[in-house]
């Protein structure tokens, strides 16, 4: 059975714009058997609609939040069909909600207006709400809402990771599965993609800059604006590189997108030590040629040293003598080194903090090496492990891809460990290679796809002291 359309809220539309709104109206018989619109966005191709509220679901029990940075994406994405999980008795509900300025607009008018002093978390809200409906309903679906396990990707990443933090979640999930995954606090990675949580203070200020930029004095008078004009700034960034070392690597380091929420009463790295979350089990990694990683990425041995060295400014030669670039050949490869170093390192950094923090529950960390046949040349890319822990391969609808049998192999062993971990809150089983849970007395990772079984998180610990030496020196993101 597949439901591909099942409304949780009312729509947040006129009045609604920019508040928590309720569950929906009873709507008699629903014909659920195309997916709905997706929320208002500039990124999706089909366009999009403000007063989308939907729960697009496929066979279920995984709940799932796609990928997008905040701004576009939708759970109608045919990489995150459940059908490939179905055949293994898991359902997944994948999750639409509110994005960009009608997600994450956060302003003093509404702050007061809420009652609780807060705004700016409609597009969590959302989630959340649509979480509650799970909870609620899974069951008539065959689904248990005592065994919700909470998953996603990229900007679905931190998403689920927010599930972990709010009170308003506590009791929907029994496990989290963060892809693209939880970095350390001081990690830079962790200042610039999604993850990158705002205070409400600064969220406020930028809400306040919006409203001059779009030339309005008031919320109320935002709500009359129309979506088309709010879509026109939907593609703002934040500004936090700016004037700072890492301006240098902005094509790395890329500014956080405007439009992310601002979910902790402290900063992140406060949160992570006073355990302000609740203690469950996670699934958190990275996938070899993302975050900086990419296989194209070339520098001179000039560029190279040019853009590194105020970087680590007093460690620059301790960082060019661990990752040396005397040729573009070298430079280029030590580039890619540094960044997948900082990919392990963080995860691993962060579980560790986790842990320091109180938590009792295991955090199993992965790194994905494998590239798939569907983007060969794109390495081990940014979502790419989507089509292995789906079990997913043999519904991807691209013609012209041709999957190998080792392909088969790694969806066959990563979704045996994903649908492990969503049942028993543990991956292991199958009789697969052992995946350890991390801990602080080894600095190891679970190696996935071009090889199986724990790994080191570099290959050199001079390294991993470096990163750990060098990301002391940044602030708490």
């Amino acid at each position: 059975m597949s439901t591909k359309v099942s409304p949780y809220a009312q729509p947040p539309t006129g009045a609604n714009r920019w508040t928590h709104v309720s569950g929906p109206s009873f709507w008699g018989w629903l014909y659920a058997t195309e997916f709905g619109p997706h929320c208002a966005q500039t990124i999706s191709d089909a366009g999009g609609h403000e007063s989308h509220i939907f729960e697009p679901t496929c066979l279920l029990l995984e709940s799932w939040i796609y990928a997008g940075r905040f701004e576009g994406g939708s759970g109608d994405v045919k990489t995150y069909d459940g059908t490939g999980f179905a055949e293994k008795d898991i359902i997944v509900v994948t999750i639409n909600y509110r994005l960009g300025p009608f997600g994450f607009l956060a302003h003093p008018e509404l702050s007061a207006e809420s009652g609780k002093d807060s705004s700016g978390n409609y597009g969590i809200l959302n989630q959340q709400a649509a979480l509650h409906w799970v909870n609620e309903n899974i069951q008539k679906f065959g689904g248990n809402p005592d065994q919700i396990t909470v998953g996603g990707q990229s900007a679905g990443s931190a998403s689920a990771l927010d599930v972990m933090w709010s009170p308003l979640a506590k009791g929907l999930a029994e496990g989290i599965i963060s892809e693209n995954g939880a970095r350390g606090t001081h990690d830079p990675m962790t200042g610039t993609d999604a993850t990158s949580y705002r205070t409400k203070a600064a969220a406020e200020a930028q809400g306040v800059k919006f409203l001059r930029q779009m030339n309005v004095s008031s919320i109320a008078e935002l709500r009359n604006t129309s979506m088309e004009a709010l879509l026109e700034f939907d593609t703002l960034s934040d500004t936090i590189w700016e004037n700072t070392p890492l301006a240098n690597l902005s094509a790395t380091f890329m500014e956080p997108p405007m439009w992310r929420p601002n979910v902790f009463t402290h900063n992140y790295g406060q949160s992570l030590r006073k355990n302000n979350h609740m203690d469950i089990p996670i699934l958190t990694g990275n996938n070899k040629d993302e975050s900086g990683a990419s296989p194209t990425l070339s520098y001179t041995a000039k560029v190279y040293h040019e853009l590194h060295t105020p970087v680590f400014g007093d460690l620059a030669d301790a960082f060019f003598e661990l990752y040396p670039g005397k040729n573009t050949s070298q430079a280029s490869e030590s580039a890619k080194e540094f960044y997948r170093d900082l990919s392990r390192v963080g995860t691993w950094h962060w579980a560790i903090d986790w842990a320091a923090g109180g938590a009792k529950s295991s955090v199993y960390t992965y790194y994905l090496t494998h590239a798939p046949a569907e983007n060969r040349d794109g390495g081990a890319y940014h979502g790419s492990e989507l089509w292995y822990t789906f079990n997913n391969i043999p519904y991807a609808s691209y013609s012209n891809v041709t999957w190998t049998d080792y392909d088969y192999i790694v969806e066959k062993k990563m979704s045996n460990y994903w649908t492990n971990f969503i049942r028993n809150g543990n991956p292991n089983g199958n009789r697969q290679p052992t995946f350890k849970p991390t801990t602080n007395k080894t600095e190891q990772t679970m190696w996935l796809g071009n090889s199986w079984g724990m790994g080191p998180i570099s290959m050199d610990a001079k390294r991993i002291q470096f990163l750990h030496k060098w990301t002391a020196t940044l602030p708490e993101w």
